[in-house]
């Protein structure tokens, strides 16, 4: 960006004292109105430098004679212009190349600042204009003016909190004092209070040195909870005091604390996954899939409508779908989504860029299954791919809706990088109707966000803007670097980046800010309940699972596992169980068949001699008011085959120079060590297999190469491998790993087989 020359470099500046006769010390400024900056900054040559101040309360405009001491350390002062730089931009001459070979400038100055305003960033400014001298900012003060104390006060509630019964009222008293100057008058006000709650003060501004008695009034039908409530007095400046405020008894729906090592949980599982599949989840990786696979999985079990969207257009070739999960219930013309992207960039895990936002939201997602409420709106979620390449799944996502069911979408809310270690707080469209919860939220902790500049059309709330849909959405910031007066109200490092670890290696589960993580995804929630949430009672719901999840038989014998139900929310109901997924020749009984939640049934599963060996995913069904699933994986093996063999007769498409998939086979009761001859049959289907590489993965993903890349035209691998697998346990999931690495072939994984104990 080109320089613009200042308007006002030519103000009226003149040197007060040489050699620092008056110390700022010595000036008595105005409280609040003066600041020093004493850390060295280096003036290099033919180069520009800056030294701040933030000056904050300062109730008084600044004076026509507010002095600056500076001091500057440098061998040719001829070569340098000093400026004071005001918060608005404008500059004001100090120094202008005089002094010729003259060393160091230790002076100070007296402006005319009155036409400023006092609180802000001020910058002293030094350019060095010529080459063979360098130095350095020394110190340097900024005293605004005046020699009295400003008038100033502070505010605080007693008590601090209290608790309410819903439909009842609450009171503390609000004292005011005065701390400098004289009294004044300040009016007083609330912030932060729940829908259902209103604040009234007796009498509504005082006297400083005087008192108030607040009164908060609740309906029956607010929310249950506890808010933070901020009490503001505002006179010459604003001071402020926070009142907790406790409610019971309420109807409103219960805004649930989301536990934020919860979401960690799902951060050190998206770290693992990264760490396994290449260092990264990048969208066309093999470390992406299995992020869509750990996602989907948890919210299957939950009781989502999950679909896998895949990208058929304009994203990253080889790039992995979005996943799609709906909760049952509420208006379906009035969707409610909330969304972040699921992919990292190939640098690094990408924890923080988006493990924080993906996390968060399926956290969220998954105490909103829990929790069951009464739904008013519909509530959708996105997970999307290839956003680090172009925003592109959020793109594809929303260019397949219909303009119907565009309008149907009220507000998407995106939350891309929620847990920057020197994170500040910043919403997507700040100020507008989409982003009251959120802003409310934050508000009633006194966070003050900010607009999300840094982020404007840089994620995927763009895709949703560009297509007429309305967005908000929370961030913590980026490679940006934090400003003096956002440390200053938010904390952190001054002149350092919001996410020190922004698209590198180390942005791992070590890049995190539990603080900033946890307000993130408190307020998705607060959103999400005050968006779509009704005000009834939970209905009645539970949830079922299979212990254990997974097991082996071979073909012509029987296993058993236990089915256990709860009752989740509302009463115990009764619910029938049944089994689908079966392969041929084999058969599901319950005992009991129909169970009342709470209590379990054994799950029996018969096969015939002529089973086909396989691997099978189950799937157990608990039918009552609702239709709650849990997944079991059977393995049968070949007759006399034992358990410490396993086939997976399914196809599994393999892309031309695409990425490695695999095929599993899950071994399990066997007690032998696995042979240094293990026995792999291999059918694969392909027209050129040196194309291929094909390995068998160990349950601790110990790789064993079978082929690789020989066999140049040849069509089709079907032949027996002999493996070392001596050295690994027996029991677990083994895979057959396939990788096509040059173009325009094609093929599939028909079947293939493991015998560890030939």
């Amino acid at each position: 960006m080109r320089r613009r020359r200042s308007l006002l470099s030519t103000a009226l500046v003149t040197t007060v004292v040489a050699a620092m006769a008056v110390p700022a010390s010595a000036a008595a400024p105005l409280a609040g109105c003066s600041g020093t900056n004493d850390g060295d900054y280096t003036i290099s040559d033919n180069a520009t430098v800056e030294s701040p101040i933030t000056i904050s309360d300062c109730s008084s405009a600044p004076s026509a004679t507010a002095t600056v001491p500076v001091k500057i350390v440098h061998t040719y002062i001829g070569d340098l212009q000093v400026s004071l730089v005001a918060p608005d931009g404008s500059a004001y001459v100090l120094h202008n190349r005089s002094g010729g070979s003259s060393d160091n400038i230790d002076q100070t100055y007296t402006v005319d600042l009155s036409g400023e305003t006092s609180n802000g960033t001020w910058k002293l400014r030094v350019n060095d204009n010529a080459a063979n001298d360098t130095g350095r900012i020394d110190s340097w003060t900024l005293n605004l003016g005046g020699n009295n104390p400003a008038d100033d006060f502070s505010v605080a509630a007693s008590p601090t909190s209290g608790s309410v019964v819903a439909g009842s009222a609450a009171s503390t008293t609000v004292q005011t004092q005065t701390t400098t100057g004289q009294a004044q008058t300040v009016q007083l006000s609330a912030t932060g209070l729940p829908s259902g709650a209103t604040a009234s003060f007796s009498p509504s501004s005082v006297t400083t040195g005087s008192s108030s008695t607040l009164t908060i009034s609740t309906a029956t039908s607010i929310s249950s909870g506890t808010y933070p409530i901020t009490v503001r007095a505002a006179g010459t400046a604003t001071r402020t005091a926070t009142y907790t405020l406790t409610v019971t008894g309420g109807t409103g729906p219960q805004i649930p604390d989301i536990d934020v090592a919860a979401v960690k949980q799902h951060l050190a599982q998206f770290g693992t996954i990264a760490s396994q599949n290449g260092g990264n989840r990048r969208s066309t990786t093999a470390g992406y899939r299995a992020s869509v696979a750990y996602v989907k999985d948890k919210l299957s079990a939950a009781g989502f409508t999950v679909t896998e969207q895949a990208c058929t257009s304009g994203c990253t070739s080889g790039a992995g779908p979005n996943v799609i999960a709906e909760w049952p219930g509420g208006d379906s013309n009035n969707v409610y989504m909330f969304g972040a992207h699921l992919d990292g960039v190939s640098a690094g895990p990408g924890i923080n860029d988006n493990g924080s936002g993906s996390a968060s939201l399926l956290e969220t997602a998954l105490v909103l299954a829990r929790t069951n409420p009464s739904m008013l709106n519909k509530v959708r979620f996105g997970w999307w791919t290839d956003e680090e390449q172009g925003l592109n799944g959020s793109r594809f996502y929303v260019s397949q809706l219909s303009s119907t069911e565009r309008a149907k979408i009220k507000t998407y809310h995106n939350f891309d990088m929620v847990g920057s270690v020197n994170g500040g707080y910043f919403i997507n469209n700040i100020s507008s109707s989409q982003s009251v919860h959120m802003k409310a939220y934050w508000d009633s902790l006194g966070l003050q966000p900010e607009e999300n500049t840094e982020g404007r059309n840089r994620s995927d709330d763009a895709s949703f803007t560009n297509a007429g849909i309305p967005a908000s959405g929370y961030a913590m910031g980026a490679s940006a670097r934090k400003t003096a007066a956002q440390a200053s109200k938010w904390g952190g490092t001054s002149g350092g980046a919001f996410d020190p670890c922004y698209h590198s290696s180390c942005d791992t589960t070590a890049n995190i800010s539990d603080t900033h993580l946890n307000r993130a995804v408190d307020g998705i929630a607060y959103t999400l309940w005050k968006s779509a949430v009704g005000s009834g009672t939970p209905g009645a719901d539970f949830s079922v699972s299979v212990s254990p999840a997974s097991g082996s038989v071979a073909a012509g014998s029987s296993l058993t596992a236990s089915v256990a139900t709860q009752t989740v929310s509302g009463s115990a109901q009764t619910v029938q169980l049944s089994a689908s997924g079966l392969p041929s020749g084999a058969t599901a009984s319950f005992s009991p068949s129909s169970v009342t939640t709470g209590s379990g049934s054994t799950l029996t599963i018969s096969t015939t001699a002529s089973v086909a060996a396989g691997t099978y995913p189950v799937t157990i069904t608990a039918a009552g008011s609702s239709t709650r699933t849990a997944s079991y994986s059977l393995t049968v093996t070949g007759t006399g085959g034992g358990s410490c063999s396993g086939t997976n007769p399914n196809d599994v498409s393999i892309p031309d120079a695409g990425s490695a998939v695999d095929s599993d086979v899950v071994i399990s009761g066997c007690a032998a060590t696995p042979s240094a001859s293990s026995v792999v049959t291999v059918r694969i289907v392909h027209p050129y297999i040196g194309d291929l590489t094909v390995a068998l993965i160990a349950p601790d993903g110990s790789s064993y190469t079978l082929h690789n890349r020989s066999g140049g035209s040849a069509d089709n691998i079907d032949r027996t491998y002999t493996a070392d697998v001596s050295s690994e346990t027996a029991n677990g999931t083994w895979k057959l790993r396939v990788r096509d690495l040059a173009a325009s072939d094609v093929g599939t994984i028909d079947t293939w087989g493991v015998n560890l104990a030939p």
